[in-house]
């Protein structure tokens, strides 16, 4: 336990100053860790890698007021993002939450996702992943109705032997 109170104070100090304490220029990322202690950075929730760079000269980027649930806080405000990709004429809305900030960086993740099945068709990354994922559920539920027709026959032979007649001692 001793040997982890270091690495523990470490890492708090850490995050603290990513959130709140550290200026632009002392970020603690950049700085070398002290020795002894490892970092692992996570790759993105979705892990898709290869997706293409998106150029910002290419982008053209509207805010409008946003539509659906919210009443007035909803209607007033123009925190919805509209992204246009200019050489392909791909267009994406998003108006996921009410921050403008939050809005445009995942307006941008869905054009990567877009512009990538554009750009490579049936081998970009996202419709791979989605065909897999296809594939497991049905594995998964063609798995699940195999049971039950197993159960529905075994509970048939089990009413078949328990039915007066059949003595087999």
């Amino acid at each position: 336990m001793s040997r982890l109170l270091p690495s523990i104070s470490c890492l708090y100090s850490v995050s603290c100053r990513l959130l709140w304490r550290g200026s632009p220029s002392d970020s603690p990322l950049l700085r070398p860790l002290p020795p002894g202690l490892t970092c692992v950075f996570a790759a993105g929730k979705k892990d898709l890698i290869d997706l293409p760079v998106l150029n910002e000269d290419e982008l053209d980027e509207q805010f409008v007021r946003g539509s659906g649930p919210g009443g007035q806080a909803t209607n007033k405000t123009s925190n919805c993002v509209v992204l246009k990709h200019i050489p392909t004429g791909t267009v994406v809305k998003c108006h996921q939450t009410r921050s403008v900030d939050i809005n445009r960086k995942r307006a941008r993740e869905i054009m990567r996702e877009k512009l990538d099945v554009v750009y490579k068709g049936e081998l970009s990354e996202v419709l791979v992943k989605k065909k897999e994922s296809e594939l497991r559920k049905q594995e998964k539920r063609r798995k699940a109705n195999e049971n039950l027709e197993r159960k529905r026959l075994f509970k048939a032979a089990l009413a078949a032997d328990s039915k007066p007649g059949n003595d087999t001692v």
